[in-house]
């Protein structure tokens, strides 16, 4: 396919999706993610919770802190005691998870987990994590293509 740009997958340094990776971890990172997500903030609660060998679960908590995922408090009441808030940065993996979420449901389970993530508002499911193009159009892979920095349009608020 001459003339067609494509990712430079041998350049890891380059790519996000690497960076991102490294950051996260694995399995146990997005289950802490996910508690943290819920409202647990202290070791205890994530060890009694997910189930996690303390060693691991200190080995991943540190991780996250150290990309500024989540970030380590005392809490004021008792400084000996540690809480762990999500960051700007961990909430904003908060499509991430609910993406990874509803693939599982549909690609690797086949059912709806329970409880089930609605809208606070009308208590209504949530729709489903799409792709979108600058002007809310659902954009599928083949409507994608990379392009270089100084080919891509500046982009116009379509509202």
């Amino acid at each position: 396919m001459e003339g067609k740009l494509r990712e430079p997958l041998r350049e890891l340094a380059e790519c996000s999706l690497p960076a991102a990776l490294e950051a996260m971890g694995e399995r146990w990172s997005f289950l802490i993610l996910r508690a943290a997500f819920n409202g647990l903030f202290h070791f205890e609660e994530f060890q009694s919770e997910l189930g996690i060998a303390r060693n691991i679960l200190a080995n991943r908590l540190a991780r996250l802190v150290e990309h500024g995922i989540l970030k380590r408090e005392a809490m004021a009441d008792d400084r000996r005691k540690i809480e762990y808030r999500l960051t700007e940065k961990g909430a904003a993996l908060l499509p991430t998870m609910v993406a990874l979420r509803q693939w599982g449901e549909r690609w690797e389970t086949g059912v709806v987990a329970t409880p089930v993530l609605v809208d606070e508002r009308d208590r209504r499911p949530i729709r489903q994590v799409e792709v979108h193009g600058w002007d809310g159009r659902v954009l599928r892979k083949g409507d994608l293509v990379w392009a270089l920095p100084e080919e891509v349009a500046s982009a116009v608020d379509p509202a």
